[in-house]
């Protein structure tokens, strides 16, 4: 996400704050713990989904190194991580490692991101993953992982309608499948047909739109940070992707969260679909472990003239090292980034506790943990990836411009030419 995102994922982009391993304080050197000099890192991080696990794993590596504390604080899910991140470096507590999205927070932050070129991470990132994060030759963070995202299904739900994911190659396609599970879900036992979270603007405002956005700019994140303006070339298609969700969808869904999305109604089979990606496995698994691991799929969303078969793949964030601190410092947050993606025990921990697809090489990819993070390894793999060009755009503009205008959408508060036409004025303001 959460991801610019609070979940991105996701995804962000799930609630509310973690707290730290300990107390968290400022980073610092020649801390004393039992009369030995300790080297103290504080993380700042949004992504909730595998925090528990990031905790252990920081408890591991400081078991190996000796002399060194990894304080973890967490904000994500329904928190704004964006607006924490700006609280936090206010109030004098700048964390040693950070996290950014793309481009634009490249521009907010430039003055905070210490160049990591010298990394073995970044040496052994993937072709590509970096493209968001460079600028005059500098990598300035380092990605999380890969995602991807698009319509999570039922598999026995779809089966038992008779419908097949291989036909659903158009709009039109994908709107005859919402009539038909409409017609029977009473039968199938299915309260509607989508859980469309418009409340989670992230969800609408980002994941969704890139869907129909990134065309435009040729999928290209870089592209997308320097145009001056938005056209919505695929407008149109836009909103009847959002209108057949709103028709079929669970009511109201500018009251329906993450939380309800996909605790409450996807993963107790109570709708057919939503959107999500990977990232939301461990949720599944928690709530119904044979459910997650036989009958969730993922559908790519169909956009008429454009894309058909591919789903949206990307890194959903990046770490950021803070220039600012101690060199001692600066020094030990990249040495355990390199150890978390690079070293035997953290490659371990990437794949099978945080059930990571990795965003780097030298990873057996069989051992890839779960199902729906396996099928975006093999849409990416086969070519059938698109791109994520949402952390190109405008401060905010995703979620509080474009989304929220999306919610007064499906309220009836405003029309649709209204939506694009306020989100093309902002997004030239902001480009201004």
């Amino acid at each position: 996400m959460k991801t610019s995102f609070k979940k991105i994922g996701l995804g962000l982009f799930v609630a509310g704050l973690t707290l730290s391993l300990a107390a968290c304080g400022n980073s610092g050197t020649d801390k004393q713990a039992d009369g030995k000099k300790t080297t103290t890192v504080d993380i700042f991080q949004f992504k909730v989904e595998f925090n528990d696990q990031f905790k252990q794993v920081a408890k591991d590596y400081e078991e190996e190194h000796p002399g060194v504390k990894i304080n973890i604080s967490t904000v994500g899910g329904g928190d704004d991580y964006g607006a924490a991140l700006k609280t936090k470096f206010a109030s004098g507590e700048e964390p040693a490692i950070f996290n950014i999205g793309g481009p634009e927070d490249l521009k907010t932050w430039k003055k905070y991101l210490a160049d990591v070129s010298d990394t073995k991470a970044a040496e052994n990132a993937l072709e590509g993953t970096l493209n968001g994060v460079k600028k005059d030759d500098k990598v300035l963070g380092l990605p999380y992982n890969m995602e991807g995202y698009g319509l999570l299904y039922n598999k026995k739900v779809f089966k038992e309608a008779g419908i097949k994911v291989e036909d659903i190659k158009t709009q039109e396609d994908l709107r005859a499948a919402a009539e038909t599970l409409d017609k029977k879900k009473k039968e199938l036992g299915l309260e509607a047909v989508f859980a469309l979270p418009a409340k989670e603007t992230w969800v609408t405002g980002l994941h969704s739109s890139n869907l129909f956005i990134a065309p435009e700019f040729d999928n290209d994140v870089n592209k997308t940070y320097e145009a001056k303006e938005v056209s919505f070339k695929y407008g149109k298609e836009f909103k009847e992707y959002i209108d057949v969700q709103q028709e079929y969808s669970v009511q109201p869904t500018t009251s329906l969260d993450y939380s309800k999305q996909m605790e409450e109604l996807f993963s107790n089979g109570k709708v057919a679909m939503t959107q999500q990606g990977n990232w939301v496995y461990g949720t599944i698994e928690e709530i119904d472990e044979e459910f997650a691991e036989e009958n969730v799929g993922i559908l790519p969303v169909p956009v008429n003239g454009v894309s058909e078969n591919k789903i949206p793949v990307g890194v959903p964030n990046y770490w950021a090292v803070n220039k600012n601190k101690d060199e001692k410092v600066q020094k030990e947050a990249r040495k355990f980034m390199d150890w978390l993606y690079t070293s035997d025990e953290g490659k371990e921990a990437v794949l099978e506790e945080f059930k990571f697809i990795p965003a780097y090489s030298g990873y057996d990819t069989d051992k890839i943990a779960d199902p729906l993070s396996k099928q975006v390894y093999e849409y990416s793999k086969d070519g059938n990836a698109t791109g994520w060009v949402f952390m190109g755009y405008p401060t905010d503009w995703g979620m509080n411009v474009l989304g929220a205008g999306i919610q007064k959408y499906v309220s009836d508060n405003a029309s649709w030419d209204e939506v694009v036409k306020e989100a093309q004025e902002q997004w030239k303001t902001s480009r201004q």
